[in-house]
């Protein structure tokens, strides 16, 4: 079975939403989240320190999933979370399983 990565950058505002999302969607059995700083164009309103310092803290969250699922996982995620400035990318994962 062909997998992928979805990885997202999530403001702060709407972490808790997304990963409630995340945890409710039955194709996102496996994924991680971290505290990140995001560089570059960000949409988010940034506080003066990030300002200063030219990065915005941010939840990187990681989503292993199947390939058949794509459409519907990203497209549950727009409508959920439409208009948040929500960043994402997809992956191919190469291999992936569990060291036992």
């Amino acid at each position: 079975m062909s997998e992928l990565c979805l990885t997202l950058l999530c403001p702060p505002t709407i972490e808790e939403k997304l990963l409630d999302l995340l945890l409710m969607l039955p194709s996102t059995t496996v994924f991680t989240s971290t505290p990140t700083a995001a560089h570059g164009v960000v949409v988010w309103d940034l506080s003066q320190t990030e300002q200063v310092m030219g990065r915005a803290h941010v939840t990187e969250i990681q989503v292993i999933f199947a390939a058949a699922d794509k459409a519907i996982l990203l497209d549950t995620i727009r409508q959920k979370l439409a208009g948040t400035g929500l960043r994402y990318w997809v992956t191919t994962v190469v291999e992936a399983g569990e060291i036992v």
